[in-house]
């Protein structure tokens, strides 16, 4: 069994371990995010509803929902500038029921895409591109809200909320990363990534439309960024680096476990010899580390895989672990 064929069993394994409780999956921590700021907002709701006697759908779109949802007024954004971050993981509307089947809808093409991109790049990609696509999107927004005439009477009062332009984002990657992955294999030959990703820009930009011009704007931006991503990405350009590193610095900040960067006295005197290493050392194989690196390919994808790991998956062939 060749390092390939080694590979593509691991790749196999990797897929089955995406679970729904596994640790470190990123997916379903975005799915998770929405789910519960969305209860928040249903429960902010009901409160509204009890405390002011029928007016409460219409006080809450002007107290609950202002709190997460990002204003198209550049004035009320730069008093609530927290909502560039949280309108992207809340979902706003004036009907209970209604609201309830956008978000049913929002999360089902928000899973189905991320899991794909999940199982073309790991986990490392989610987040970084959801977010990137949520933020082009409200520049669109507040673009065509102030450029389009027939929408600046609504500047005052226009909302962006939802995980949409994100959702947005992350189908445009998948397509642009892999536009011939199939779904649905059982049928025939299965159907392109690229027939799905259609299927959804024409059900929600139309859908976006009869909401207000703004929101398909902000879809278009979220598809763009997307698509900006992967592009940058292929040049060498990876734009998840500096997110990536910054939520491993704040999660080290609370880690008691954080090993020390400063090197030892041996380190220093007896292996600082520049650019040129005293000797090669050759790891173990053993299944802990097979283990390890199965994990970061489920996480980063085979490609961010270190030579010596790469080696160490052709020596695990040769031994047959």
């Amino acid at each position: 069994m060749g390092e390939s064929d080694r590979y593509q069993e691991y790749k196999k394994l990797a897929r089955r371990r995406f679970t729904l409780g596994q640790p470190g999956n990123a997916l379903f921590a975005l799915f998770a995010l929405n789910i519960v700021v969305f209860f928040l907002i249903l429960l902010s709701r009901v409160f509204y509803l009890f405390t002011h006697q029928g007016q409460g759908q219409q006080a809450l779109v002007f107290d609950a929902i202002e709190w997460f949802a990002m204003p198209a007024s550049l004035v009320k954004l730069s008093e609530s500038p927290w909502t560039l971050i949280t309108f992207m993981f809340s979902q706003g509307g004036l009907e209970t029921f209604p609201l309830m089947l956008m978000m049913f809808s929002s999360m089902l093409w928000l899973w189905a895409f991320g899991y794909i991109l999940q199982d073309l790049s790991g986990n490392r990609l989610i987040f970084p591109i959801y977010i990137y696509g949520s933020l082009l999107g409200a520049v669109f927004f507040i673009i065509a809200m102030y450029s389009i005439p027939a929408l600046r009477s609504q500047i005052g009062t226009g909302l962006l909320s939802g995980s949409q332009t994100g959702t947005a984002a992350i189908a445009m990657a998948v397509t642009t990363l892999s536009p011939q992955y199939r779904i649905f294999r059982n049928i025939g030959k299965g159907i392109p990534v690229w027939v799905l990703t259609g299927f959804y820009f024409l059900v929600n930009l139309v859908a976006a439309f009869s909401l207000t011009n703004a929101n398909s704007f902000a879809i278009l931006g979220g598809a763009l960024a997307g698509f900006l991503f992967v592009v940058l990405l292929r040049r060498g350009n990876d734009m998840s680096t500096w997110m990536i590193n910054f939520y491993n610095w704040i999660s080290n900040l609370f880690n008691p476990n954080k090993k020390s960067k400063e090197n030892s006295v041996k380190q220093k005197v007896f292996y600082n010899t520049g650019n040129r290493k005293p000797f090669n050392k050759t790891a173990n194989v053993t299944q802990q580390r097979i283990d390890e690196i199965l994990d970061k390919i489920s996480q980063q994808g085979y490609h961010f895989l270190t030579d010596e790991e790469k080696n160490i998956l052709k020596r695990a062939s040769e031994e047959e672990l």
